[in-house]
């Protein structure tokens, strides 16, 4: 059972803590133990940022396979002729690059969780594909004659609810029947009141551990700023916001209320030669990740929120933009549109 981090402020799972106090935060703690205690497939469904993985953990630690092994898998980022591989293994030979046999991912989870992340983004014969696995749990690594079945908990995760799939003809019903079995949303930072000073004093630590700077605190109208933004990146942004601006402050006082907390587009870069981070590396870094950001931000915009027609712009495949949507917490429906 995982160890309390503050009372009534969350729970530590593997080293990585839940953060809360709100009543929305303590009922989905409550309804992540119920769902810990029994073995059937669930569905973790919250927006960009909430921190499905998080709570996937929870349910393997709290559960019946803690002693097994949690295996991630971001089937976002998995093509069609790489999934079976992935999942499944392969022999020797199965195909130009098998130069030696290889066990799959369900194989690594035997015992455990295998956590399927972004499920929804499964292509049509991918989803045939995990169907027929988890109807029995059995598979046939590619290039071999031989059935093998292995024993996992399926804990699967999207950003939007599968049943808007379902009904948009993007996703088998029959496959949500199978991982739907058992059901968790979870609240947008927007819906915990208090949450969002919680996380940022727990960043803000976290972060000023990880630099050696002792000392940083947050003042009250900043702390006060903080509980009215509505955070569309979810606990994602919130992190992203504490780790930069712990980066740029001069003293010990990190951030500021007002329209100036969060970056605006076209800030000047120049301003980490007089402030900021005093190691190169670190400055550079942040600096890129604040570009990178701020680009994506605008591209949506230009598009109207469209990710297909933002990825067109950016010059990117749309998987690889989406990747960075999830790296910096943003989520289109909260980028203001250009006129």
């Amino acid at each position: 059972m995982p160890s309390e981090l503050h009372t009534g402020h969350g729970v530590d799972v593997s080293g990585q803590p839940l953060v809360g106090a709100s009543p929305r935060f303590v009922g989905m703690l409550g309804q992540l133990r119920r769902v810990a205690a029994s073995d059937a497939p669930v569905l973790v469904e919250g927006e960009t940022g909430c921190g499905k993985e998080l709570a996937a953990r929870a349910v393997h630690a709290w559960g019946q396979r803690s002693k097994g092994p949690f295996v991630p898998v971001n089937c976002g980022a998995l093509p069609d002729h790489l999934l079976e591989a992935e999942l499944f293994g392969h022999e020797r030979g199965a195909f130009t690059d098998a130069k030696a046999a290889r066990r799959g991912l369900v194989a690594e989870a035997n015992g455990g969780t295998l956590f399927l992340d972004e499920v929804d983004a499964l292509s049509a014969k991918a989803q045939v594909v995990l169907l027929r696995f988890a109807q029995d749990q059995r598979y046939r690594p590619l290039g071999s004659a031989r059935e093998l079945r292995t024993d996992v908990r399926l804990v699967t995760a999207t950003n939007q609810p599968l049943d808007m799939a379902v009904e948009g003809g993007r996703f088998r019903a029959d496959l949500m029947y199978r991982l739907k079995i058992l059901h968790v949303r979870l609240p947008a930072l927007r819906e915990r009141p208090g949450d969002a000073e919680l996380l940022a004093r727990h960043f803000l630590e976290a972060f000023c551990a990880k630099y050696g700077l002792p000392g940083r605190r947050f003042d009250a109208a900043t702390l006060e700023w903080l509980s009215g933004q509505p955070w569309p990146g979810n606990v994602r942004e919130l992190e992203n916001w504490v780790h930069r601006e712990l980066l740029m402050a001069d003293g010990n006082t990190v951030g500021h209320a007002g329209p100036h907390a969060m970056p605006a587009r076209g800030d000047d870069p120049m301003r980490w030669h007089t402030s900021g981070p005093a190691n190169f590396q670190d400055a550079k870094a942040e600096a890129v990740r604040m570009f990178e950001r701020d680009y994506v931000v605008n591209v949506l915009r230009q598009s109207g929120g469209n990710v297909t027609q933002a990825a067109r712009i950016a010059g990117k495949e749309r998987r690889a933009f989406g990747k960075l949507l999830k790296k910096y917490g943003i989520d289109r429906r909260g980028v203001t549109v250009a006129n």
